[in-house]
């Protein structure tokens, strides 16, 4: 096309494309193209606009590596991952629901006995926590042998990771249902944290006129062959930022309860939460024939 105008520039850039790219690319960069180009028509970009969007675009890769991937959490003040989450894993039998995995995992944590404490430092005014429950499949039926990974923040709204004061795995570990589907750990009731906000996704938040914090929760990550793996987070029906939380990944189904626990217990407060999975498709069809 010769004669580039307003009205013909989407049309011209997604014909550029050749026939033999797969169709989930097409599909793809032609839903993109053409929202990006109505974007900047319904707000009439500027010229200046643009150059100062690529430029925080530079500045959000900069301060990206291995340890922070600043895209990833522009995605998240936008309510992108957890979106893309919702479509890519929709409950359909009951399942539990998932939310995002945050930027705070770490692989291998200790892997501790039923009833273990993942508390290796204490903390002024901290709230200990009995964690436990039961894993079962959408029947009910209790599923032995999932495994469990659980973090979390510590009392000063920090991971182990970002404070050279916690020891190594603090506040993680790795447990195994029962046979009756049972797990339980004792925690930390979780505080309210600010995401990083010192780089390009601070810029956007101010932009946005939003704040930085996140609701108190403990992270989850379940799984076991031949059911789809979970990943969650279970918040404090008592924290703040509950409705209004920076990254949108609270659901009603994910709140908990931490209760006082009964006298004589070995902790300030008590949760019970139970899980479901979902067979995998290539599970349920055998279970099928």
């Amino acid at each position: 096309m010769r004669n580039i105008t307003i009205d013909n520039i989407t049309e011209a850039v997604t014909g550029a494309m050749k026939k033999d790219i797969p169709d989930r690319n097409r599909e793809i960069m032609t839903a993109a193209i053409k929202h990006f180009h109505a974007f900047a028509k319904e707000v009439n970009l500027t010229h200046g606009e643009w150059l100062e969007g690529c430029e925080w675009m530079r500045r959000a890769g900069e301060i990206s590596n291995d340890a922070r991937n600043e895209f990833i959490l522009i995605c998240d003040i936008l309510g992108v991952e957890v979106l893309v989450d919702m479509l890519d894993n929709k409950v359909t039998e009951g399942e539990s629901e998932s939310t995002v995995l945050g930027p705070f995992y770490r692989e291998n944590p200790p892997v501790l006995p039923k009833g273990a404490s993942i508390v290796q430092k204490d903390f002024d005014g901290q709230q200990t926590v009995r964690v436990s429950g039961r894993v079962v499949d959408t029947d009910g039926q209790p599923i032995p042998g999932v495994q469990i990974d659980v973090w979390e923040d510590a009392p000063n709204g920090l991971y182990e990771q970002q404070d050279p004061d916690q020891p190594e795995y603090n506040l993680r570990g790795r447990f195994l249902t029962e046979d009756d589907g049972s797990y339980e750990f004792v925690g930390l009731r979780p505080e309210p944290y600010p995401i990083p906000y010192d780089g390009a996704a601070g810029e956007l938040l101010n932009f946005m006129g939003h704040h930085p914090m996140r609701p108190g929760h403990i992270h989850f990550m379940i799984s076991r062959d031949g059911y789809n793996p979970l990943i969650s987070q279970i918040y404090d029906s008592e924290t703040e930022y509950l409705d209004n939380d920076s990254v949108f990944a609270v659901k009603e189904s994910l709140i908990g309860e931490m209760k006082p626990a009964p006298a004589g217990a070995d902790t300030d407060l008590v949760m019970t939460f139970d899980f479901r999975l979902k067979a995998e498709a290539s599970a349920q069809s055998v279970a099928a024939e």
